[in-house]
């Protein structure tokens, strides 16, 4: 296996990891589509805000039935090898596939709910900045044929980067 990371937005080469807005409805800020041909071992993931929102927000990571669409695609630079002997992922890139800042949800009918974190409008530091890893036994694993994804909704638009590691 090889582990992966990808953030919500381009791999930073001359300007800084990327922060995209929430908005004021639900939206998937990061989906990753697994490889056609492997299923995926959750290890960790984590989110960022860059101000306290203005209002209560659900910040959750979901497995899907159906894909968010009209997003950003990810390039394969994007999906970034923590071993830098490791071969290029295999997720499925697209802008309906491994991508960032979706403003279509789809119509999901099923979904498994891996982690979910609430903040709350009078955030502090700790609020605004998440971090969950899976200990060995009880890492979650994304089918084929579904699609992971980090969805938030907030009241009021504030500035998310997040992550997420995992091993194929």
């Amino acid at each position: 296996m090889h582990r992966y990371k990808c953030f919500n937005g381009p791999a930073p080469t001359i300007a800084a990891q990327q922060k995209v807005t929430t908005g004021t409805v639900i939206k998937t800020m990061l989906q990753i589509a697994p490889p056609s041909t492997r299923q995926m071992q959750l290890i960790s993931w984590g989110f960022t805000l860059d101000g306290v929102p203005g209002s209560a927000g659900q910040v959750e990571l979901i497995q899907t039935d159906v894909a968010a669409s009209s997003g950003t695609a990810h390039v394969a630079a994007g999906v970034q090898p923590l071993d830098p002997n490791a071969p290029a992922s295999l997720v499925q890139l697209g802008a309906a596939l491994t991508g960032y800042t979706f403003a279509t949800e789809g119509a999901t009918t099923a979904t498994r709910t891996f982690d979910a974190n609430l903040v709350p409008p009078t955030a502090g530091a700790t609020d605004i900045n998440y971090y969950y890893q899976w200990m060995p036994d009880e890492r979650p694993i994304v089918a084929s044929s579904k699609f992971l994804r980090v969805r938030a909704t907030f009241g009021a638009a504030v500035n998310m980067t997040c992550w997420i590691v995992w091993d194929e």
